[in-house]
């Protein structure tokens, strides 16, 4: 397999996340998702805190289940600059996930909890355009299973520990004279988390969530033979394979209750993407100048909670991401990211004391990007996402 560190174009979020300038989800079908994510290592309401610092868990009485769907519709449109070639009307589409979590306190001073959940992981699909015979599709499915523990070490301090069973499948699709060629390959990777919860009293908490990097490696032959325009054709290598990564990040929330009936919260967030530095990311250019082009990214969201009734919760979320490129006018064909803005709304409605039903929706609009690739040569002309949720939620 090879060594080289490359950057997953696929993870054009999330969360994801989206949980990194858009390149990495934080969205997987919760209720976090209509607080545009605003809280989400301090809300600890129910299971789910798992996801961001499993050392919430530690704030939560008894059993805890939640069950979520999720889907996410991408209209990102890529606008080649010769004219004489057809555009690309999204290269993204409709992509379903789903997520599962549970907690169960052991004690007054230990809770278990895990989850299942695809926080990263897309489609892009080009079609019959100009660059088929470098990509015409490419599809990452990727899905963790998480065992946390937590452990309460008095009223105020709690500390936490996951980890991230991941399994990922990549797959590439081409165009070649004898018609398509299809490449897959699957790989394990394990990362870790580890969190804090400091609760200053029952309505007011801080918590501090870190993950460590996903490394996959697949091993994909990417090397292909363009034919171009009035040239000669050109061997290259479309950057894909190698080891798919996801950056280190940190996670800082707050949670606190003005009232009965109303609390805010919010991020600050961090991820390493300058940790990609070395990575290719121009399909012609394959000099040292080509890359050095990512940056570390930084997140803020702000987010409110009304509990309009004894059954009804109204959620509203806004966050920001920064561009994990330094110049959005030398970005990657395959990784069409920029800086991020999120509005995030969703409502949940107690069926009893034991159950809820909750729903939300996101709005992501991304920079747009310029991509320099010679005649395939276009931008990414005003990216964006939309995510449906669902999820039913039970205490025990």
């Amino acid at each position: 397999m090879r060594q080289h560190r490359l950057l997953l174009p696929l993870c054009l979020l999330v969360s994801v996340h989206s949980q990194a300038g858009g390149l990495y989800l934080y969205e997987t079908g919760t209720d976090d998702l209509g607080l545009a994510s605003a809280g989400m290592a301090a809300r600890a309401q129910d299971a789910t805190v798992q996801f961001m610092n499993p050392a919430g868990l530690s704030h939560l009485k008894g059993r805890h289940l939640t069950v979520a769907g999720q889907a996410l519709y991408g209209d990102v449109p890529y606008d080649l600059d010769d004219p004489a070639q057809a555009d690309v009307d999204t290269v993204i589409g409709w992509f379903p996930a789903a997520s599962f979590y549970y907690s169960q306190q052991i004690d007054d001073r230990w809770t278990l909890g895990v989850a299942t959940y695809g926080n990263f992981g897309l489609g892009l699909d080009f079609g019959d355009w100009a660059g088929e015979q470098l990509i015409q599709e490419a599809t990452l499915v990727a899905l963790t299973l998480q065992p946390s523990l937590a452990y309460r070490l008095d009223e105020h301090w709690s500390l936490g520990a996951a980890l991230g069973i991941n399994y990922g499948l990549f797959s590439l699709k081409r165009g070649t004279p004898q018609g398509g060629r299809k490449l897959d390959d699957s790989d394990w990777a394990l990362n870790a988390k580890l969190g804090i919860l400091y609760e200053v009293d029952q309505g007011t908490r801080f918590g501090l969530g870190y993950s460590s990097a996903v490394e996959y490696h697949f091993d994909i032959q990417t090397q292909a033979t363009i034919d171009r325009p009035n040239l000669p054709g050109i061997t290259v290598d479309l950057p894909l394979s190698g080891m798919v990564n996801s950056p280190q990040q940190l996670m800082v929330s707050a949670y606190h209750s003005l009232s009965r009936d109303w609390a805010i919260m919010g991020n600050l967030g961090w991820q390493d993407w300058s940790d990609y530095n070395n990575n290719e990311v121009a399909v012609f250019d394959q000099s040292s100048a080509a890359k050095n082009r990512y940056q570390d990214t930084y997140h803020l969201a702000v987010g409110v909670q009304h509990n309009l009734t004894p059954q009804w919760t109204l959620n509203g979320g806004l966050a920001y991401d920064s561009s994990a490129y330094k110049d959005q006018d030398k970005t990657s064909l395959t990784v069409p990211s920029g800086q991020t803005l999120r509005v995030g709304a969703g409502l949940r409605y107690g069926i009893n004391e034991q159950d809820a039903i909750g729903a939300g929706v996101e709005y992501a609009r991304i920079d747009s990007a310029r991509v320099q690739e010679g005649h395939l040569s276009g931008r990414y002309d005003s990216p964006a996402l939309y995510f449906f949720a669902v999820n039913y939620s039970k205490q025990f």
